[in-house]
């Protein structure tokens, strides 16, 4: 089973503190959180009753390829995630670019993560189409593995249309795609083209059994099995050892965590930012991870 931990809505002078931790620890992954800006959104936020989203307009939204690069610096083992990277709301070559060079930077330790995303306000302000979002992204994926192999690369395609051209510095090894979200049009393309699915919120067992039936009727289309993806699920469960073997006896490879979200209330009394997600983190360490 991995662990990733969850690190959004932290300040961005927390994130070398977390990576360093995270390695110490045993955690596989550090995944951190994508958005442009903050606004008076036009947009609803999928998945809150009332379409507002859950942070405020000083939440700290550091761009992501800046901070898993300094992340990388300072770790040798962790993998560094996108949860997730909003690609069409970019254009092709940015993101191609960014994503191969911290991957060959940090020595194939980056795993992106990528949406189609919700927020119609950052699409207009980066001049990229909201509602062909799908569609394209599912078009830039497969290019993007193509210039990630480096050598000459060429498309002609609906959406994107280039060549001949290459990239430097690409990785020596592939890097994996995990498709983020649970609408049945996320979940068909993490069945087509991801080599792994990551949950966009905590569910509950109930909800994740009927995602993981979701997911596997999907998969099932194009001949594969839940086996054939690595499928990384928040749990809203509490956390123990038992928990995570139930689950991933039943084909999820790993959980994302965030340990300070369900701290105790003497912990909140006495720690505070930083402290309180190192010390937290510890804990979950000690008792999940060390006895998986």
């Amino acid at each position: 089973m991995e662990f990733w931990l969850g690190a959004a809505f932290c300040d961005a002078g927390e994130y070398l503190g977390l990576a360093r931790a995270a390695e110490r620890l045993g955690y596989d992954t550090l995944a951190i959180s994508d958005h442009i800006f903050h606004t008076d959104y036009q947009s609803r936020y999928p998945y809150s009753d009332t379409g507002a989203p859950p942070y405020k307009p000083d939440t700290h939204w550091p761009d992501v390829w800046v901070t898993i690069g300094a992340m990388a610096a300072v770790t040798t083992r962790l993998n560094l995630a996108t949860n997730v990277y909003v690609a069409p709301a970019r254009d092709l070559f940015t993101v191609a670019k960014a994503v191969s060079t911290a991957a060959a930077l940090s020595g194939n330790r980056v795993r992106f993560g990528v949406g189609a995303g919700w927020c119609e306000d950052e699409f207009r302000q980066t001049g990229q189409d909201f509602h062909t979002r799908g569609r394209r992204l599912d078009e830039m994926l497969p290019v993007l593995r193509t210039l990630w192999r480096g050598g000459t690369a060429e498309h002609r395609g609906q959406w994107y249309d280039f060549g001949p051209l290459t990239i430097a510095p690409v990785p020596s090894e592939p890097v994996p795609v995990y498709v983020g979200g649970d609408s049945d049009a996320a979940l068909r393309r993490a069945a087509r083209l991801g080599d792994g699915w990551i949950g966009s919120r905590v569910y509950s067992e109930d909800d994740l059994s009927g995602l993981l039936e979701r997911l596997s009727g999907h998969l099932s289309e194009h001949g594969r099995t839940l086996a054939d993806l690595r499928v990384i699920a928040p749990i809203g469960a509490m956390p123990s050892a038992d928990l995570y073997r139930k689950w991933h006896d039943r084909g999820v490879d790993g959980t994302l965590a965030a340990p300070w979200w369900p701290a105790t209330r003497e912990e909140k009394h006495r720690l505070s930012g930083l402290g309180l997600k190192l010390a937290t983190m510890e804990r979950f360490a000690e008792k999940v991870i060390a006895k998986m």
